[in-house]
């Protein structure tokens, strides 16, 4: 079993160095049984074919890329470790352009796994801790997947690009623009004040805690009731 598991993980390390190195058209199975110092029937049986063993180096760059997040330390500010999540996130995939492309690249086999949905709930985490502090504009996942998405972009944009050709504000541009747009500064008056305290509630309700006076219905209707709420104050 050990040995069946190293030579699973060579292979996937061979693959992720020739995507590196040589581009998609350099993975073949005669390349990589080279590389890994297998026969090619092995790269069949350990991954079905060659898209299974794609998926299995994005599934792999996931597991790195949530082993950073977990190494990440907070600062004690959500916003600030928002922020620092974001260039953590751009960093990792300029440092690791072949999982990255495989794990975010559009059309191209995703690990979609554990690791990937770890990943997502780290940030949706984070957001729902600057929702609880009243700074959050726009529903939790709303916030969340605009983060995603427009950090995924700038990403992709920058590693499409030759290294020296690269804006290097680029990316904390874009971060703040992005942030501007799905927070509020501390809770004032009017509108925002209503929108980000219907957030902030509704982020302290589904850690669980504050929801246990509540039975589950009640809970889905206040949660109703809240998100319309900051919708209709974010108008």
């Amino acid at each position: 079993m050990g040995d069946k598991k190293d030579t699973r993980h060579r292979i996937v390390s061979v693959t992720a160095d020739l995507l590196s190195r040589e581009g998609r058209d350099a993975v073949t199975t005669r390349a990589v049984s080279a590389a890994a110092g297998v026969q090619p029937p092995t790269i069949y049986r350990l991954f079905g074919d060659m898209r299974g063993l794609l998926e299995a180096v994005a599934a792999d760059g996931f597991e790195r890329y949530l082993d950073s997040k977990l190494a990440q330390e907070g600062s004690g500010d959500a916003v600030d470790d928002l922020r620092a999540g974001w260039d953590l996130h751009v960093r990792f995939g300029l440092e690791n352009p072949a999982h990255y492309v495989l794990m975010y690249a559009p059309g191209s086999p995703r690990g979609e796994g554990g690791a990937a949905h770890r990943s997502h709930e780290l940030l949706l985490a984070l957001v729902r801790r600057v929702a609880a502090s009243g700074r959050l504009a726009v529903d939790a996942e709303e916030a969340a997947g605009t983060i995603h998405a427009a950090g995924m972009g700038v990403t992709l944009q920058l590693i499409s690009e030759p290294e020296e050709e690269r804006d290097p504000r680029l990316s904390a541009r874009v971060r703040e623009a992005v942030l501007a747009a799905v927070l509020t500064d501390a809770p004032g008056g009017g509108d925002a004040r209503v929108s980000s305290h219907a957030n902030a509630l509704r982020a302290l309700l589904s850690e669980g805690e504050a929801g246990r006076a509540l039975s589950p219905g009640e809970a889905m209707l206040l949660d109703e009731l809240l998100a319309r709420m900051a919708r209709a104050s974010d108008r």
